[in-house]
């Protein structure tokens, strides 16, 4: 029975050692996080970036392809306009 408290002592003693955080061991984690985030958060904010000005120009294409088609409406119906208008002055 001394046996089996002896070892179960050890096992707490190991079990209580393992548990126990130095300051060291908070630190070194504190430094490795910050330089995770030191490397993590320009990325993200870039690609966010890029993200933005890339939704920003798919809207403006957008839009010039639309004033494209109106700019080619617009000069068939003036086409249309001044061809009427020729044929107009030629009969009176």
């Amino acid at each position: 029975m001394s046996e089996k408290n002896e070892l179960l002592d050890e096992l707490d003693n190991l079990v209580i050692s393992k548990q126990k955080l130095g300051l060291n061991y908070f630190l070194y984690m504190l430094l490795v996080l910050t330089f995770i985030a030191m490397f993590a958060f320009p990325k993200i904010y870039i690609t966010e970036q890029i993200y933005f000005k890339s939704r920003d120009i798919a809207k403006l294409k957008v839009e010039y392809d639309t004033l494209k088609e109106e700019n080619k409406l617009i000069r068939a119906s003036v086409e249309s306009i001044k061809f009427k208008n020729q044929i107009l002055d030629t009969l009176f």
